[in-house]
C-alpha cells in the first residue's frame, strides 16, 4: 500500500515523528482506508471508540445532542486526526457522534492494532505516543478559546488560525462551534 496513495498520510505521520519506511511499510499493513458519503458516521454517540482516523479528502464533525439541540465540538479538516480520546483509552460509550460533513476519505488506525504494532516497533510507539499527544493538545487548545476568549476573540482566531472553516463549514454549523448563536455570528462577522 506504500505508495500515491499513501502519500498524504505518510507526509503527516513523517512530521509528528521520525519514521522508517520499513515502520511505515509495516504500520501500511494494519490500517485501512474508509470512503465515507457526506452525513455518514463514524462514531455514534453510545458506541466505544476503537481507531484514530487520519482525514485524507473532505471533513468530520465532532458533535453531541444536547436537549435535541446539536453542539459541534470540533471540525477536522485535510491532514488532520480525530478521535474520541476518552473513549477510546477507557473503552466507556462515547458521548458524541463523529461525522462527515462531507464526502471523506480517511485513513482508520485500529487501537487494538495500533498496540500490536507497539510490540514489533518502537518507531511505531513513538508514534502512538507523540499522535496521541498532538491530540491532547488540540482539545486543550479548543478549551482555552472558550475559557480565555470571548465570541469575538473566538470568531477573530478563527480568522486567523483556522480560516478554512469559514469557507467550508455552514454558519449555523460554525456558529454553534463557537459557541453563539447565528445571528450573532452573523454580527460579528459584518464588524
Amino acid at each position: 500500500m506504500n505508495g500515491p496513495e499513501t502519500y498524504l498520510l505518510d507526509k503527516r505521520l513523517r512530521a509528528i515523528d521520525v519514521i522508517s519506511d520499513e515502520s511505515l511499510a509495516l504500520l501500511h499493513h494494519h490500517i485501512r482506508q474508509r470512503k465515507l458519503a457526506k452525513g455518514q458516521f463514524l462514531l455514534t454517540e453510545g458506541a466505544i471508540c476503537r481507531s484514530i482516523y487520519f482525514v485524507e479528502k473532505g471533513y468530520l464533525r465532532t458533535f453531541y445532542n444536547k436537549d435535541g439541540k446539536e453542539i459541534n465540538l470540533n471540525f477536522s479538516l485535510e491532514n488532520s486526526f480525530v478521535t474520541d480520546l476518552k473513549s477510546l483509552q477507557t473503552a466507556l460509550p462515547s458521548e458524541f457522534y463523529i461525522q462527515a460533513g462531507e464526502d471523506a476519505i480517511v485513513w482508520e488506525f485500529s487501537k487494538q492494532k495500533l498496540l500490536d504494532l507497539y510490540t514489533q516497533s518502537a518507531e511505531i510507539t513513538s508514534l502512538g505516543r507523540k499522535l496521541l499527544e498532538m491530540l491532547l493538545l488540540e482539545q486543550e487548545e479548543h478549551a482555552n478559546l472558550f475559557k480565555l476568549y470571548n465570541p469575538i476573540e473566538r470568531y477573530q482566531y478563527i480568522l486567523e488560525q483556522k480560516p478554512q472553516l469559514l469557507q467550508r463549514i455552514p454558519l449555523s454549523k460554525l456558529s454553534s462551534y463557537l459557541g453563539i448563536s447565528r445571528e450573532t455570528l452573523s454580527r460579528i462577522r459584518k464588524r
